[in-house]
């Protein structure tokens, strides 16, 4: 070859044609649109001017948002059932669209809640007297924290690839991209600064090692399967090929990472002080996108990958669930910080989609989506509530401040107390039709002890919510009680929320239907 051969051509003869990656971004559109305004809202945040930033942050989160749920929608209404896009990496199917569609909206209503901390830092800012310690932390805290709408909406993207990750490789990506803005974000708190900055540092050590764990476990079911792919990985337990050791380690090695998303016991030391220290709204935002979001990632990976290995799985599985239920419901009862208590409330109720996830059916599939979705909105709802409630100090959070509140504030009162209800499965109420979902599909599987321990669970469960019911309608109201704190966003999240409660539990057949269409959608080649 001539020294004087162009080195193109010399790179075009030695390179076989490879042809060039087929991207579907039609499928992909929206999480393409929220990676693109998460991009396009750091941009503002490094350029904009200090006036301008909010109102170019929340309507470019909003109107993001809201676009990608509206593409989803289109989405879900096309003849295909499902799609496998990006070379394979990422399963556009009937589950995808509907954990995709869930998250979408309930991160429109969380952000009504975010929006609503301007306010409330005005308020703030307004009764503070000059020269004292609260003026001086409404000046520290500057006009308001508008970088929380980036990376809300990188995490909420993350949370969007989470579920749809077809391969373990993506999910792992998938996953960081969810969990390291929600560690920024847990230490954001005006108030209790430390507390909000002991949350995050806690929740940022153990997630580097549950994450730790996860990409240990796609190591070793690489070394089993040759591939991260879950279509190959299913084939080849299918075909009994490899060694179950690498298999079995893996696969307790990735459900380590998994299940410390969800909250599940032993891994929910986190949940508590997190939940407890983080910022309302974002807490809101952990409690219902992320909690459904690492469902879908469970559901896809025990369901495509696993399927052929769930009598391995399944009783550890049960382990977990009963353990999640129990412990989730006997330390609520412990807890005099409403946060804390809606923490543990939470945990139980993962045990509760746990009982869904071991029926390894379809019925099972679809009771859980739908539980997911009313789980979501009843949460947002309660930690609205929880944002009004309000005193000298900030959040009047500690149990014996609500004392008296049905007295002070009876709509609101009433309305934490229906969400409570709807926590412990109070009929026609959306938490009664969810658990009623799970719970008979796992019945027909073969579940039914742990059924049983579920039911039982939800009594325990109920003593606590009943409590905090008590506590607010049949206790003297202190003379310094709190005040109730209702800005338009809140007042609007609490509404939707009551909505979404109300018709999920006395109309669930459409939705019901909807879950039912997307779980027979499920993607497993």
């Amino acid at each position: 070859m001539s020294v004087t051969t162009p080195v193109s051509l010399v790179l075009t003869q030695a390179a076989p044609d490879i042809p060039a990656p087929h991207i579907e971004y039609g499928q992909l559109g929206p999480m393409l649109l929220v990676f693109g305004i998460a991009i396009v809202g750091v941009l503002i945040e490094a350029f904009a001017g200090r006036g301008l930033r909010f109102p170019l942050q929340a309507g470019l989160a909003f109107v993001g948002l809201a676009a990608a749920f509206v593409w989803t929608i289109a989405l879900a209404w096309r003849d295909e059932p499902h799609h496998v896009a990006a070379e394979g990496a990422l399963a556009v199917d009937g589950p995808t669209l509907f954990l995709q569609g869930t998250i979408l909206v309930l991160a429109l209503v969380s952000l009504l809640l975010i929006v609503e901390r301007k306010q409330v830092h005005f308020a703030a800012q307004a009764s503070a007297l000059p020269g004292s310690e609260a003026e001086q932390e409404t000046q520290a805290a500057g006009l308001v924290q508008t970088e929380v709408f980036p990376l809300t909406t990188f995490a909420v993207a993350g949370m969007l690839m989470f579920p749809a990750s077809n391969d373990l490789l993506t999910m792992f990506v998938a996953l960081e991209i969810l969990s390291l803005p929600l560690y920024l974000l847990c230490g954001l708190a005006r108030r209790r600064r430390l507390l909000s900055q002991e949350a995050a540092v806690k929740y940022f050590l153990l997630g580097a090692f549950s994450s730790a764990f996860f990409l240990y476990g796609v190591a070793l079911l690489y070394g089993y399967a040759g591939s991260v792919r879950l279509s190959v990985i299913a084939t080849q337990i299918q075909r009994e090929a490899g060694s179950e050791a690498l298999l079995l380690a893996g696969v307790a090695l990735l459900s380590v990472g998994l299940l410390f998303k969800l909250g599940a016991v032993p891994f929910h030391m986190w949940k508590p002080d997190v939940y407890q220290g983080a910022p309302t709204p974002i807490t809101a935002l952990m409690a219902s996108c992320t909690l459904v979001s690492a469902f879908g990632a469970l559901l896809r990976v025990y369901y495509v990958a696993l399927e052929n290995l769930r009598w391995d799985w399944r009783p550890a599985l049960w382990g977990v669930a009963i353990l999640t239920m129990v412990a989730g419901a006997v330390i609520a009862i412990t807890q005099t910080d409403i946060k804390r208590m809606l923490a543990y409330s939470s945990v139980a109720h993962a045990g509760f989609l746990l009982t869904g996830v071991v029926a390894t059916s379809e019925s099972g599939l679809s009771g859980t989506l739908f539980y997911l979705a009313a789980y979501g909105f009843t949460t947002i709802g309660a930690f609205a509530v929880v944002t009004m409630v309000r005193d000298t100090g900030g959040e009047a959070a500690h149990l014996s401040r609500w004392a008296g509140l049905g007295r002070r504030a009876p709509l609101v009162a009433g309305v934490f107390a229906f969400f409570l209800l709807a926590f412990a499965g109070i009929p026609l109420t959306s938490g009664f039709t969810g658990k009623f979902a799970v719970f008979s599909a796992a019945v027909q599987e073969g579940a039914t002890p742990l059924v049983i321990v579920g039911v039982l669970s939800s009594a325990v469960a109920a003593f606590f919510y009943v409590r905090v019911i008590v506590v607010m309608f049949f206790s003297e109201p202190e003379a310094d009680g709190p005040s109730v704190v209702a800005g338009p966003a809140t007042a609007a999240a609490v509404v939707l929320g009551v909505a979404a409660t109300v018709v999920l539990g006395v109309l669930p057949q459409p939705v019901l239907d909807l879950a039912g269409h997307a779980a027979s959608q499920l993607f497993v080649r």
